[in-house]
C-alpha cells in the first residue's frame, strides 16, 4: 500500500488493533501522529516516552549497563573499564559500537583493545564477589598501570549486594589511582537511558575538575554526545582545529582520562546527542559557569549553521573568517556530491528508528537530497528529546527515574567563572539560545508518525503497508527488515561505513545511501519459502 493511500492515523490504528485493549491504550501514547490540525510549527502533540517496555512485545532497547559501559565510558581508551558480572556481559559491550581512537604515539596508553572482566562464577553468585573485584583491580593495575579504572555492576552484583563503591574506594586508597564505581544494573531504570544519566554523575562526582591544567589555545570547547562512531570524532577534529578553536574534551569518543579531568576549564560545551549527556553539561554550568547550547554535527548545512554559532558566541572576527572559509571550502565538495547523488535519492522515503538524536540529525541529511522522513522515534528517549525542553517542568517524576541519584551541585567558590553567565545573558538579550533543545517533533513534517520504543510488529506493520526506500534502525532489526527487501542502515554503529559526521561524513553518507537504495538486488530478493 502506498503512502498516498494510507494515512498516518490509520497505520496507527492498525498496529494497535493487534494487541489487547490494556496494551493497545499505553502503546497508543507512544504512538503519535505528528501536529495538530492547525497547529503552529512548535506545537507538537504530548508523546508517552521513557516508560518500561510492556513484558511480551520486542523492542530494541538495551539496558541500563550497556547505556553507562557501552555507550558513555566505552570510547575511552586510557580508563580500563571493567565490568563486574558474568563475563557474556562484558563481551557484550566490548566495541561493539564501532567506536575508534587515535593515541598520540605507540606508547600512549589504549586499553578500548582489551575486555576487562571479573567472569563471575555460581561461587561468587553465592558468596559473594567483592575478593574476586579487589583482586581483579589489583591484577589489572599491576598488570598495565592505568591512570583509572572504572568499576561498572552488572544484574547479579545488584541483586546479591556487592559494594563497588566500598570496593573502589579501598583499593583506590592501595594503589593511588582514582577507582570509581557505577551502579549500572542493567534493570535498573527504565532503559540505557539511566546508564547514561548514572555515568554522567560519577564522572561528574569522580572525574570532572581534578585537572588544573589549562589546555593551550582560544575558544576551548567541550564536544559531548559525540562518541567516534566510525570515525565521526576524527572529522570534527580535525575540523575545529581548522577553524581555530580548541577542544578540551570529548565526551566521550577519542578520549581520555585527562581531557575530562580538565573539562571543567572550557569556555563553553556543545552538545551533540542530548539524552546522553546533558546532565553533565547542566551540572558544569552550575558549578564552574560554563554555558551549554544543542549543536548538530550530522548534515553539511547543520555542520555550517553549528560552526557559525560557536564562532558568534566567542564574537571573534578572526574566528568567524576562518569558519567562513572552512565552510567555503568544504561546501565544494558537499555541492559536488549533492549533485551527484540527488537526482537518484529525491523523493525516496526513509524511516528512522534510532538511539540518542541520531532519529533527529539524520533527517538533515536525508533532507539536503531531497528525501522525505515519514516515520521516526528512538528507543530511549524522554518527552524533551521529542517535544523540546519546554515540557521539562511538566513531567512527573517516576519510581523508575527516583533509582538513579539526583546530585545536588553548589557552584564553586574557587573556580565559578562569572564572566561567562556575563556573555551568556549578553547574548541571550540578542535571541541567542542557549540550555535549549527544541526537539525533534517541531522539526518534523505534520503527519509524519511518531513511535516510542518500537516493537517488532509495528515494524513490520511499516514495512508492509508503507515500504519505505530505507529503514535505519540497529543491528537486532537489520536483518528482519532486509528479508522485505528493503535495505537497513545500521546507525548505531554504521555497519562498515562511516565517518558520518561533518562536511565530509555528509559526502559518505549520501554515497553509502545512494548504493543502497538503488541496488538491485532489492528488486530480485525473493525469500526461498515463497518458492
Amino acid at each position: 500500500m502506498s503512502t498516498e493511500t494510507l494515512n498516518a492515523a490509520d497505520l496507527k490504528e492498525q498496529m494497535l488493533s493487534a494487541y489487547p485493549p490494556k496494551l493497545a491504550k499505553k502503546r497508543g501514547n507512544q504512538m503519535v501522529v505528528n501536529r495538530k490540525e492547525g497547529a503552529s510549527e512548535d506545537e507538537v502533540p504530548a508523546i508517552g516516552a521513557n516508560t518500561r517496555t510492556s513484558p511480551g512485545i520486542i523492542t530494541q532497547r538495551g539496558c541500563c549497563y550497556a547505556g553507562c559501559k557501552g555507550v558513555v565510558l566505552g570510547p575511552t581508551r586510557d580508563i580500563i573499564n571493567l565490568v563486574h558480572g558474568p563475563v557474556g556481559c562484558s563481551f557484550y559491550a566490548w566495541l561493539t559500537r564501532r567506536n575508534q581512537t587515535r593515541p598520540p604515539d605507540e606508547e600512549s596508553e589504549n586499553f578500548m583493545n582489551y575486555m576487562f572482566s571479573t567472569d563471575m562464577q555460581d561461587d561468587e553468585i553465592i558468596f559473594g564477589g567483592e575478593k574476586k573485584l579487589a583482586q581483579a583491580i589489583r591484577e589489572a593495575y599491576e598488570i598495565f598501570h592505568p591512570k583509572a579504572i572504572g568499576v561498572f555492576s552488572t544484574c547479579p552484583v545488584g541483586l546479591i549486594g556487592d559494594d563497588v563503591h566500598a570496593v573502589s574506594r579501598k583499593m583506590s586508597e592501595e594503589l593511588g589511582i582514582n577507582v570509581f564505581g557505577f551502579s549500572c544494573e542493567g534493570y535498573k531504570g527504565v532503559s540505557q537511558s539511566a546508564g547514561h544519566h548514572i555515568a554522567n554523575n560519577q564522572l561528574f562526582k569522580h572525574v570532572i575538575g581534578r585537572g588544573t591544567e589549562v589546555p593551550e589555545g582560544d575558544f576551548k570547547v567541550n564536544l559531548m554526545g559525540e562518541y567516534n562512531i566510525g570515525g565521526d570524532a576524527f572529522v570534527l577534529e580535525e575540523m575545529f582545529e581548522r577553524c581555530g578553536i580548541t577542544l578540551c574534551a570529548t565526551f566521550s569518543g577519542n578520549s581520555t582520562i585527562e581531557q575530562f579531568e580538565r573539562s571543567h576549564l572550557a569556555d563553553l560545551n556543545l552538545v551533540m546527542c542530548h539524552r546522553s549527556i546533558n546532565y553533565i553539561a547542566e551540572m558544569i554550568e552550575e558549578k564552574y559557569g560554563t554555558p551549554w547550547f544543542k549543536v548538530n554535527f550530522i548534515g553539511a548545512d547543520s555542520t555550517a549553521k553549528s560552526l557559525r554559532k560557536i564562532a558568534d558566541y566567542f564574537g571573534d572576527e578572526g574566528l568567524k573568517a576562518r569558519v567562513e572559509e572552512v565552510i567555503a571550502e568544504e561546501m565544494k565538495e558537499v555541492a559536488a556530491a549533492r549533485e551527484l547523488h540527488k537526482p537518484h535519492l529525491e523523493g525516496k522515503t526513509a524511516m528512522l528508528f534510532v538511539g540518542g538524536s541520531r532519529a533527529h540529525h539524520y533527517q538533515d541529511l536525508f533532507a539536503e537530497v531531497g528525501m522525505k522522513t515519514l516515520s521516526a522515534g528512538y528507543e530511549f528517549a524522554h518527552r524533551d528529546d521529542y517535544e523540546g525542553r519546554k515540557v521539562l517542568p511538566s513531567i512527573k517524576v517516576d519510581a523508575d527515574s527516583r533509582n538513579i541519584e539526583e546530585l545536588t551541585v553548589k557552584r564553586s567558590e574557587d573556580e565559578f567563572r562569572p564572566e561567562q553567565q556575563v556573555r551568556k545573558a549578553e547574548l541571550t538579550e540578542q535571541g541567542f539560545e542557549f540550555s535549549d533543545y527544541v526537539g525533534m517533533m517541531p522539526e518534523m513534517d505534520k503527519d509524519t508518525l511518531v513511535i516510542d520504543d518500537i516493537s517488532e510488529h509495528e515494524t513490520e506493520m511499516l514495512l508492509r503497508k508503507v515500504k519505505p526506500d530505507i529503514f535505519c534502525a540497529g543491528i537486532k532489526e537489520k536483518y528482519g527488515v532486509q528479508k522485505f527487501g528493503i535495505p537497513c542502515k545500521q546507525l548505531h554503529s554504521y555497519d562498515y561505513g562511516g565517518p558520518y559526521a561533518g562536511f565530509k561524513g555528509a559526502v559518505n553518507f549520501w554515497a553509502d545511501i545512494d548504493r543502497m537504495i538503488n541496488a538491485s538486488v532489492w528488486k530480485h530478493l525473493k525469500a526461498p519459502w515463497k518458492n
